[in-house]
């Protein structure tokens, strides 16, 4: 997936989950969050971001933070991008052959990213984007989520009724050495998602190539659960 009219700047402060102050050209400009997480270990006063600049003159932003660079890591943080690098990722074959591609399909009382037959099979496929890492080791969640958690006993209870059930981690940097569940800080998602794995959910991450104007799902990453 790709962005247009990236500019860099750089990072002062983040008042709220949804805004945060940014130098660009000079200038203290206000720009929109695209992830509500804590990423506090990503946006630190200093860091240089990459945002994009708004097309609509109306908003009362006019750029979306896209990108941070950590170190030398560039690390997408855009929390509607991983769905989108899966689509991407999906329909040009990285998963094999599928057919009846569909996006938010009901199944029960979950509604998952994406469903599709695969060997004539009825899939769903749960994504989840990943922004913490430390020394190479990524984990998810960065904060609770009562939500990833229930998508995931979704996924276990399709999988027991004899559906395909997929979770993809979607790993928003390049070179890192594996993930595991954040025990530490959502005890609840790792215990649901060593369940869904005993269970026959198929637990995949891929990392990504990250660029100021772009996210391109890569290679696989190992799970440790």
């Amino acid at each position: 997936m790709k962005y247009a009219n990236m500019r860099p700047g750089v990072f002062l402060d983040r008042p709220n989950r949804f805004i945060a102050y940014v130098e660009i050209d000079a200038q203290k400009q206000t720009v929109h969050v695209k992830n509500t997480g804590r990423c506090r270990e990503l946006l630190i006063p200093g860091a240089t971001v990459w945002c994009e600049k708004s097309a609509n003159p109306a908003r009362k932003t006019g750029y979306d933070l896209i990108a941070v660079e950590k170190g030398t890591r560039l690390i997408n943080m855009d929390s509607q991008a991983p769905n989108a690098a899966a689509a991407e990722w999906l329909r040009a074959g990285g998963f094999g052959e599928i057919q009846q591609l569909r996006a938010e399909t009901v199944h029960g009382d979950s509604r998952f990213d994406f469903s599709f037959t695969k060997d004539t099979t009825p899939c769903f496929l749960e994504v989840k984007g990943v922004t913490l890492e430390d020394g190479g080791v990524c984990a998810f969640p960065d904060a609770p989520t009562t939500r990833g958690a229930k998508h995931l006993r979704g996924l276990t209870h399709a999988a027991r009724e004899g559906y395909g059930a997929y979770v993809l981690f979607v790993i928003q940097m390049a070179d890192v050495r594996y993930l595991h569940p954040n025990d530490a800080t959502d005890p609840d998602f790792g215990a649901a998602l060593r369940e869904a794995a005993e269970n026959g959910v198929n637990i995949l991450a891929m990392d990504c190539a990250v660029t100021e104007n772009s996210m391109t799902i890569r290679n696989p990453v190992p799970v440790r659960l």
